[in-house]
């Protein structure tokens, strides 16, 4: 394969007249997927005019004559299918990709497709028409997970979020409460808020838009119903971004986003996470932090936590209170053991007196 013939197809598709519905699909080494994944974009029952654009980086594999197999029938079903990529020895990455497949399609909406996933037949015509409804949202939807026993707390949580939740949610180590593999928008808001970071591996391209669409005001919505089958493995891009990688987005966008709205707050948690998250603070957020707040007797007992690596002299000491005689607002730094607890305790993150920055296990 060559990039140059890639390039010509990017630019017949930029010179097509706009069609309604784009489907965006990334591709990397998809070989034992792909099939299945792209069945379920001829299968949709939408009846506007939709196009698929397909943007493959650097695939190894198979993948490339698989989409050249299933590019005569889509076409011969009416879904144009634009072809771009390059064959460099080394994929740039899922962000980039992403921003490839958007700029060479033509759709003035944008349907998210993972090709390792698989579309229910009435995804985009349900997505496309809550989109219509609200332009500048991102629209997700629930998930059917495979294999069906893998990562279940965290399905529960994908699905079962109520509608103010899909906002108050947004500090917990979860991600993306309308998770990237079911997005869809319209283009004009992605162009408002995007592009997708290039980092590549490693960088949390989905967490760094969804953190700049809440910024610029946009809203989120989930289509409720089951119209993605979402496929948990080992190869999963998702799992090459680490945890504490995770961890300083959400702390800088709580720094940013909630923080600024009060002049003290407590940490409720004197433990691991609620100690791991004070560190965490730039130091004038740590100013603002009055106590630590938790059940437990014996850190209670102690009375403070002192900050042993602080270069402040003397070491700050911060209260650890029962939390009967805590003040808010606070910080809720827990590990989740159900879905249900964080329901009781989540507030609104801006302006009032309650949010959550958990820690839960099993997410993604």
């Amino acid at each position: 394969m060559q990039a140059s013939g890639y390039t010509a197809a990017a630019a017949l598709g930029q010179a097509r007249a706009p069609v309604q519905v784009s489907v965006i699909l990334p591709v990397h080494d998809a070989e034992p997927w792909l099939d299945e994944c792209l069945g379920s974009v001829l299968q949709q029952d939408f009846e506007g005019s939709m196009e698929l654009s397909i943007f493959n980086d650097a695939s190894k594999d198979k993948s490339m004559s698989i989409i050249e197999k299933w590019k005569e029938k889509l076409e011969g079903s009416g879904i144009l299918v634009v072809i771009g990529g390059h064959d460099s020895p080394s994929p740039r990455g899922v962000g980039y990709s992403k921003n490839q497949a958007i700029a060479q399609s033509s759709g003035s909406y944008l349907c998210f497709l993972d090709s390792d996933d698989v579309m229910m037949p009435q995804r985009v015509r349900l997505q496309h028409a809550a989109a219509v409804r609200h332009p500048t949202s991102i629209i997700g939807c629930q998930v059917r997970r495979e294999p069906p026993n893998s990562t279940e707390r965290y399905t529960r949580w994908i699905n079962h979020l109520a509608p103010d939740q899909l906002l108050t949610q947004v500090f917990t180590s979860n991600g993306p409460t309308v998770i990237m593999p079911t997005w869809f928008c319209s283009r004009a808001w992605f162009s408002h808020v995007g592009p997708f970071d290039e980092g590549g591996r490693g960088v949390p391209e989905d967490l760094l838009f969804f953190h700049e669409h809440l910024r610029k005001g946009g809203g989120l919505v989930r289509v409720d119903q089951s119209l993605l089958l979402y496929r948990y493995h080992p190869g999963a891009a998702t799992h090459s971004v680490l945890e504490t990688t995770i961890w300083t987005h959400r702390v800088r966008f709580l720094e940013e986003w909630a923080l600024p709205h009060w002049a003290t707050f407590t940490i409720w948690n004197a433990g691991r996470q609620g100690r791991r998250l004070y560190r965490s603070l730039t130091a004038g957020s740590r100013c603002k932090v009055v106590a630590f707040c938790d059940v437990d007797e014996n850190k209670i007992k102690k009375g403070f936590y002192c900050y042993e690596d602080s270069q402040e002299r003397p070491k700050p000491r911060v209260p650890v209170l029962h939390f009967r005689a805590a003040q808010p607002p606070f910080v809720i730094c827990v590990k989740l053991v159900s879905v249900r607890l964080g329901h009781v305790w989540l507030g609104q993150p801006q302006g009032q007196e309650v949010v959550c920055c958990v820690h839960q296990e099993a997410a993604g």
